[in-house]
């Protein structure tokens, strides 16, 4: 019996020709980016290549000059705020955490689960059996279910960490955006957070702008390199070291005399 072909995942996220321009600045210049469900995207490149600006033009935060951005093929997020994009699926989490120290873990997830907000629906609600199962299944997918009655303020970096990606999560998103989410961690931590990308990413796509190559390189599926606010090239960490375009990037131009040895070096090589 032949086995039926596999079904194509769905896109949530289409860049196509995405300019921002601030001035006579190009910021992100005719860009093009896609991303799939279930996918772990790594977006990489030196600083003042435009990844954090064109995590901004996805979340709404700045708007394009030019091109089109479509989230799962049918929303135009150029005609959305950025409260409706939240709404549509889209969820960012920043470089530092941000979280509320006063309250416990437990209440920080709750507060942040995707529900009526409204003033009058919170002071009526009840605890209900359903809502404790996606906060008791979140606390084991993020590994703070010892932590569930601490204040979030006690916890280390990395566990903070942890639980703003978990109060996004609660939000159900098609598309998480995290932003160097491993910076300040231990060893011990970021291989944790790496684990974590890797079960996450069965619930919703991920976009992970990041610097340290050896977590790109432990973890990534696919990745784009951005220079000067447009696509250098994208693939495979494999492809990505094999590219002499890349090098050239990171190292100086051909004929350029570079040290294997520095940072910029080991950081791709």
């Amino acid at each position: 019996m032949k086995k039926g072909k596999q079904t194509a995942k769905q896109i949530i996220l289409q860049a196509k020709n995405t300019s921002v321009k601030f001035g006579a600045f190009f910021a992100v210049k005719d860009f093009s980016f896609m991303v799939r469900e279930g996918e772990l995207h790594f977006l990489i490149g030196p600083n003042g290549a435009g990844k954090t600006t064109f995590l901004d033009l996805v979340c709404g935060k700045t708007r394009e000059s030019e091109g089109s951005l479509i989230l799962k093929e049918k929303h135009d997020l150029s005609k959305l705020k950025e409260f409706e994009i939240v709404r549509k699926g889209v969820g960012r989490k920043f470089q530092a955490p941000s979280v509320f120290g006063n309250l416990t873990v437990w209440e920080n997830l709750e507060l942040s689960m995707k529900q009526d907000k409204r003033l009058s629906h919170i002071l009526r609600a009840k605890p209900n059996q359903e809502k404790d199962a996606e906060i008791k299944e979140m606390l084991a997918l993020i590994g703070l279910s010892e932590q569930k009655d601490e204040q979030a303020r006690l916890l280390s970096h990395g566990q903070k960490q942890w639980l703003e990606m978990g109060m996004v999560m609660m939000q159900k998103p098609s598309l998480l955006m995290l932003d160097e989410p491993i910076a300040g961690m231990t060893e011990e931590e970021e291989e944790k957070t790496g684990e974590l990308l890797l079960k996450m990413k069965e619930k919703c796509a991920i976009i992970v702008v990041e610097h340290d190559m050896e977590f790109v390189r432990k973890y990534s599926e696919k990745v784009t390199v951005m220079h000067e606010g447009q696509l250098l090239c994208e693939g495979t960490m494999d492809d990505i070291q094999g590219n002499e375009r890349v090098m050239e990037v990171y190292l100086g131009r051909k004929g350029d005399t570079a040290d294997a040895s520095t940072p910029a070096a080991r950081s791709v090589v």
